[in-house]
């Protein structure tokens, strides 16, 4: 008796943490208050290549024939 008592008690306070979680909407503020700031910060430090400073090359590829026997 004791130990169903334990689990109804556990499922409770899982079902009243859970609750909190979805009614103060605890998951999207940490990921906009915590997660996005630091993934930001990571992301926009890396290295990338300037895509401006590349040479726009017309003929890059070859010139596809079709019908050609």
């Amino acid at each position: 008796m004791k130990k169903i008592a334990k689990l109804l008690g556990m499922g409770v306070g899982a079902y009243a943490v859970l609750f909190a979680v979805f009614f103060f909407d605890l998951d999207g503020k940490f990921l906009f208050y915590v997660f996005e700031p630091f993934v930001k910060k990571h992301y926009d430090n890396m290295e990338r290549k300037d895509m401006t400073q590349m040479p726009y090359d017309m003929n890059k590829y070859p010139d596809y024939k079709y019908d050609e026997v």
